[in-house]
This record gives C-alpha cells, structure tokens and sequence, in this order.
C-alpha cells in the first residue's frame, strides 16, 4: 500500500448507508451459506487469544457479572488467591 492510497478520501455516502434498514441492503452477490459451508468450515483463533481461552459456564459467567465492576479481572483475582492459598508460589 502506498502513501497515496492512505491519502485517498472514501467516497462512501455514509450519511445514506446508516439510514439502510436490512432490508434495504442488496446481498445478491454473496452466496448463501448452506450446511454444506458450515460442514467444511473451520474456526480459526488467532494464537495468542487460543492460549487464553477458558469455557466458563454461563450460570457462573452470569455470576460474575453480577458483581459489577471488571467481572474479569475479579475472576483472575479469584483463581490467584485460589493458587496462592494451596500454597503454591505466588504467580507472576
């Protein structure tokens, strides 16, 4: 990509599309997707994000939640104290 590209001003009637309902959108050359796609289709997580997934059940998840504030960072204060308190080393 060039310099030029970067300097070059959309000429996208954005004022028009945010007024577009759904229906209002022509999808006619996007195929549809049949079972057929979804049957070959593969889920691809970039790896940094794959190394932190962790399947929380949504009754738990809603808990959390629950507690206000960053639910996240109160689960990652939770599992610590749980580490520590086995006596493990401190995580760092």
């Amino acid at each position: 990509m060039s310099g030029k590209d970067l300097s070059n001003i959309s000429r996208t009637n954005w004022a028009a599309l945010e007024t577009l309902d759904d229906e209002g959108i022509d999808y006619s050359d996007i195929p549809p997707l049949t079972e057929e796609f979804f049957e070959k289709a593969t889920l691809r997580i970039p790896a940094a994000q794959a190394r932190q997934l962790v399947k929380i059940e949504p009754e738990v998840l809603q808990w959390f939640q629950a507690q206000g504030g960053e639910y996240k960072a109160l689960i990652n204060s939770i599992l610590r104290h749980h580490i520590e308190s086995q006596g493990e080393q401190s995580v760092t």
